[in-house]
């Protein structure tokens, strides 16, 4: 049995387990089961937190990368390392928004195997942005913000330091977000941004997701975000199980 191209057809059993990475053919689907076989010698495959490790290797081409990533906050079961992956998915099962800060970030998020709205910010508050001289991915995210988008939302930073920076401010004065994933790249607040995320993380427990260094991007943080989206598919086909508190076993 082909696909219509010549190409043997893939089996529904496959084309599910292989959907993660955007693999639809048999032959892309051989392709990603082999990349990510050859991550996995490369990086644990114990946890959570390993399977977004697995994750930013993959979708940065770099082994080390694995070591620069960086999990914060809780949720009902503690504060260790699965916390944000399982706060990412269980947000996922319930159908939250996912509101990224760019339109690439939003572009990089699977549609699939998940019923999340994808909202991106940018293209709202540009009054306020002219008014104030803010960047325009900033005062999106204030903008956002008043209207409450980002309360029980996973919110993805990808790009913009500033949309980071304000995202933080908005957490540090009661927004609560289901989850943060922030890999904003750059010279330029980079670092900081991500930093200073982790510690209004840390502060009031909201879980997050962040990376050390100047690397990061739009790409990593679709990446990751589809990781969580791929975590809640498995609890909903019943491969992984979180009990009453959201822990994953």
């Amino acid at each position: 049995m082909t696909d219509g191209t010549g190409q043997p057809a893939a089996t529904t059993e496959s084309r599910e387990e292989y959907a993660d990475l955007g693999a639809t053919t048999q032959n892309a689907m051989d392709i990603a089961e082999t990349s990510m076989d050859i991550v996995r010698q490369f990086v644990p495959d114990e946890t959570l937190a390993d399977r977004i490790r697995q994750k930013s290797v993959h979708s940065m081409g770099d082994i080390e990368f694995q070591h620069l990533l960086r999990f914060t906050g809780e949720d009902d079961r503690g504060d260790d390392e699965d916390a944000p992956v399982r706060a990412g998915a269980r947000a996922v099962l319930a159908e939250a928004d996912i509101v990224t800060d760019i339109t690439m970030s939003m572009a990089g998020i699977t549609g699939r195997g998940h019923d999340c709205e994808k909202r991106k910010a940018i293209g709202h508050g540009a009054e306020l942005a002219e008014r104030t001289g803010m960047t325009r991915t900033a005062a999106s995210v204030l903008e956002l913000d008043t209207q409450g988008v980002y309360d029980d939302s996973i919110a993805v930073v990808g790009n913009a330091p500033t949309a980071a920076f304000a995202l933080a401010d908005c957490i540090e004065n009661g927004t609560r977000p289901a989850a943060v994933v922030a890999t904003p790249v750059g010279f330029v607040k980079a670092e900081e941004s991500r930093q200073r995320v982790r510690e209004v993380s840390d502060a009031v427990g909201v879980p997050a997701i962040t990376n050390v260094g100047r690397r990061g991007g739009s790409g990593l943080a679709a990446a990751l975000t589809n990781e969580l989206i791929h975590v809640a598919a498995d609890v909903r086909a019943g491969e992984l199980e979180f009990d009453s508190s959201g822990a994953g076993e």
